[in-house]
């Protein structure tokens, strides 16, 4: 152990003041476990307010050989920003980037120049007035997540045309093979020559649009809609270890220290339709998926898989989800994820009460709500085990319609009210968090989710799985949704008591795997999968001394990856 605690300690305080250095397990819990998965200890949580802080804690814990672990929303699925569990050969200190949200718009909102902690709803919101929208618009962004958090994740969301958040114009710091931190500009912003310059000039936004050079490198992937379209490749479409993404920030999963980003922005679509289908037959959506995909007309916007099984969950433990969506809007989620991590923690201290408290309360309050659905979709659910949300432009809409009917017939698919289109999108991404309610509501059958993130073949036709009989006795629930056009899939077990959620995890991959899948497909490996070879070695090249967010991917933990000093 390199320095004392103490004396970092009193650092920190002295860059960010005492009411952003947190200790203890009570004020860092909601820090340090994830959403879904993960949990570990932490010397503290500190929460700059400036880039310059920013860089200044990240340099003070390096210099006192103490691991770094960057976090912006803490809303991943895999446990990617937290700890987990023991193993670490040095004290962890996590920066949280949440009061880092700024966000700027240059060239009259062409691109957007994000922040650490930008989340995509502040994004979406500071571009609509413009008639702009972000990379990602929906999913994610109805739980608070950040922009920064997409970009090291390599996430991918529902927007079919614009595949995974990619860009190449970064501001970062790496930490070298001698253990120095250095600063990495290929922003594309004249900004000055040293560190501190370089961050006070972004936070006291002192730059004009001159200083931008727009010809430096890219901030989309513009070959994805081609690329989603080859329906014959026996490759995915986008998963999280594909090398062709893998690039300085982007994929970077917390082995960088990013401070700044441009992204691209895009024309919002005005007036777009959205269809309902459902079927009982997955042969018959396999045929669509490759007909919306080769068809001579512009590709859907967004195309959502979800399973009936997916949909009843959803609808009993994500109904108060979507009800604050729904009446309060995506902007005031983090202040309740915030409310809901204070209510577990007083309920932790108190042995009176249960530590589930939080979601106890949420989903008694959801009980008091009238039917939070449409009558059509809950008729589509009686009726279908597999279900599809199909967002399309206008211009397409009456040549999309006559595919459906040709696929699905005139009893297999509507046209939705706006309504039933808000409620029906709602539904599907409350999907994910309503398994984790299910197993808060459950904690002595249901002590984990085996939750898997599945890039599929384009050229796989059996999208839907069908698992051997011998794992009948092994799960009481599982969950199938997903970005269908990607052939991304979101598929989520329940094991039933006893049963070793890691050994079926491993049962479950394998089983993936001979299909050709890969996983995951944009959640990260986080402390969940493990890294395939070539994604441990990109995270070896960023961070030689294994001293940002080590661990992720099932690697190693200890410093320098474990290997002896150079002589």
């Amino acid at each position: 152990m390199h320095g004392d605690g103490d004396a970092l300690l009193t650092a920190l305080v002295a860059i960010v003041g005492k009411r952003h250095v947190l200790t203890g397990d009570a004020r860092t819990r909601r820090y340090r476990r994830g959403y879904r998965f993960g949990d570990g200890p932490a010397l503290a949580v500190v929460r700059p307010g400036t880039l310059v802080e920013q860089w200044r804690v990240v340099k003070a814990c390096i210099e006192a050989g103490r691991i770094v672990l960057m976090q912006a929303a803490n809303t991943g699925l895999t446990g990617g920003s937290t700890p987990d569990g023991d193993g670490y050969d040095r004290e962890i200190v996590i920066v949280s980037t949440l009061r880092l949200d700024r966000v700027r718009l240059i060239g009259g909102g062409r691109q957007a120049l994000c922040f650490p902690g930008t989340t995509l709803d502040g994004l979406e919101r500071a571009l609509k007035p413009l008639g702009r929208e972000p990379h990602s618009v929906i999913g994610s962004s109805c739980i608070g997540a950040s922009v920064m958090g997409g970009v090291a994740n390599n996430s991918g969301g529902a927007l079919v045309r614009r595949g995974p958040v990619y860009t190449e114009l970064a501001l970062f710091a790496r930490v070298d093979a001698a253990g120095r931190l250095e600063l990495v500009d290929r922003l594309g912003i004249r900004l000055g020559n040293d560190a501190e310059t370089v961050l006070r000039r972004l936070d006291e936004d002192s730059f004009d649009e001159d200083a931008i050079d727009w010809n430096c490198g890219r901030a989309h992937d513009e070959s994805y809609a081609a690329h989603v379209r080859d329906v014959e490749s026996d490759l995915p479409a986008r998963f999280n270890a594909d090398p062709g993404r893998l690039r300085d920030a982007s994929g970077s999963a917390g082995r960088l220290v990013l401070f700044a980003v441009r992204l691209d922005s895009f024309p919002a679509e005005t007036d777009p339709v959205v269809f309902y289908a459902g079927t009982g037959d997955p042969g018959r959506f396999a045929a669509l998926r490759r007909t919306l995909l080769t068809a001579p007309m512009t590709l859907p916007i967004a195309c959502e898989y979800l399973h009936r099984d997916a949909f009843d969950m959803a609808d009993r433990y994500g109904k108060d989800t979507v009800i604050a969506i729904e009446r309060l809007g995506t902007a005031r989620l983090p202040a309740l994820f915030a409310l809901k991590a204070r209510v577990d923690r007083v309920a932790e201290r108190a042995p009176m009460l249960p530590g589930n408290l939080a979601d106890r309360l949420l989903q008694g309050a959801s009980r008091l709500f009238p039917d939070h659905l449409p009558p059509r979709l809950r008729a589509f659910r009686a009726r279908y085990a597999h279900h599809l949300m199909l967002k399309v432009s206008n211009a397409d809409a009456s040549q999309t319609e006559a595919l459906l009917r040709d696929a699905l017939g005139e009893d297999g698919f509507f046209r939705c009210t706006a309504q039933e289109a808000a409620k029906a999108f709602l539904l599907r991404f409350a999907t994910a968090g309503a398994a984790v309610r299910y197993r808060a509501l459950h904690p002595r059958t249901v002590p984990d989710i085996v939750a898997l993130d599945v890039a599929l073949p384009r050229n796989q036709r059996d999208f839907f799985e069908t698992l051997p009989a011998e794992f009948d006795a092994l799960l009481s629930h599982r969950l199938y949704y997903g970005h269908f056009l990607c052939h991304v899939m979101h598929q989520d077990y329940v094991p039933l008591p006893g049963v070793d959620p890691v050994a079926l995890e491993h049962r479950l991959l394998a089983l993936l795997q001979a299909r050709g899948a890969k996983a995951p497909a944009e959640h990260n490996v986080g402390h969940l999968y493990q890294a395939d070879p070539a994604l441990a070695a990109h995270y070896r090249t960023l961070d030689p001394c294994n001293c940002l967010n080590p661990g992720i991917g099932q690697t190693s933990k200890l410093r320098c990856w474990g290997e002896p000093a150079a002589a």
